[in-house]
């Protein structure tokens, strides 16, 4: 068999399966994340939400590019660390406070545990260790964005999104000005995906292989899983209909059949090599099938 042949295919079943696993993972924390009273906005179906979304992403994508202009990659590496430790702390303390409560030691695990998964992830940012932290990275995010979020202002908020990712990738290019800093610094906010067993992500990042000029390991940025998985969040928080399996309803499920069809599309246009604006077969994807699966209610 022609292992350059089963290469090609690896992104294929590995970027669906983290994308499901997240999307499942967000639908499961979202019930800990409410109890705990960690939604993003105090009025969920304000359209108002996702233009401070957008204000708060444009704020700090703007502050990231201006460190990369003036090489401040050092100051970058804190910002995203210490945001990074901040959302674990989120996570986190969603799971702790319905396990021992809201208390000391309750704080006190919390934080135990953010920390040492940020610093293990700086620490050691090898790949699986990446993959793994990123996908309950991910998952949180979607969580506590999804139920704080209703269908209308988050389906507005994706589809503002993949324009702006559009723009930025296809004609201002900031975006991938930004993926390639972030990438230089082995910064541990986007999935990596092996092209070959012995691959190190510590030794050999994402780079140019000196070899044959090939990347090492495919890519996909945790945004990319995150947009999607908000949506289903919603639709399940928000949505009415039989909860199947007692996880998810039909909106929600849709919105995940959906999201994988988008993935699949823009995997088609990844393989040409170039950079590609991820969210907006994505988003488009996840929120046709969203719709499907809200008219589908009435049915089931």
């Amino acid at each position: 068999m022609d292992t350059s042949n089963v290469k090609k295919y690896i992104p294929f079943i590995v970027m669906p399966a983290f994308l499901v696993i997240v999307e499942l993972g967000s639908l499961a924390l979202s019930l800990p994340v409410q109890v705990a009273h960690l939604a993003a906005f105090q009025d969920p179906e304000s359209v108002a939400n996702p233009f401070i979304f957008m204000a708060i992403l444009l704020g700090f994508t703007a502050f990231l590019l201006v460190l990369i202009k003036y090489g401040r990659k050092n100051l970058i590496a804190w910002v995203i660390g210490i945001s990074i430790f901040l959302t674990f702390a989120y996570i986190f303390w969603a799971l702790v406070d319905n396990v021992l409560g809201n208390d000391t030691v309750a704080v006190a695990v919390m934080l135990i545990l953010s920390v040492l998964a940020t610093l293990l992830l700086y620490k050691y940012p090898e790949w699986y260790v990446i993959d793994a932290l990123g996908l309950l990275l991910a998952a949180g995010v979607a969580s506590i964005f999804g139920v704080s979020l209703g269908t209308v202002p988050v389906i507005l908020l994706l589809v503002i999104l993949a324009v702006y990712d559009a723009i930025s990738v296809y004609k201002t290019k900031h975006m991938i000005t930004l993926a390639e800093g972030v990438i230089d610094l082995k910064t541990p906010i986007l999935f990596v995906i092996p092209k070959k067993r012995d691959y190190s992500f510590i030794k050999e990042g994402i780079g140019k292989l000196a070899d044959g000029g090939e990347r090492a390991a495919f890519i996909i940025g945790m945004g990319d899983m995150i947009m999607p998985s908000m949506l289903v969040v919603s639709a399940n928080v928000f949505c009415g209909g039989v909860k199947y399996f007692g996880l998810f309803n039909l909106p929600a499920l849709g919105a995940i059949i959906g999201s994988i069809a988008g993935l699949a599309v823009l995997l088609h246009f990844v393989m040409s090599g170039r950079p590609q604006a991820g969210l907006p077969p994505l988003n488009g994807g996840t929120i046709l099938g969203f719709l499907i699966g809200w008219a589908l209610i009435g049915f089931a």
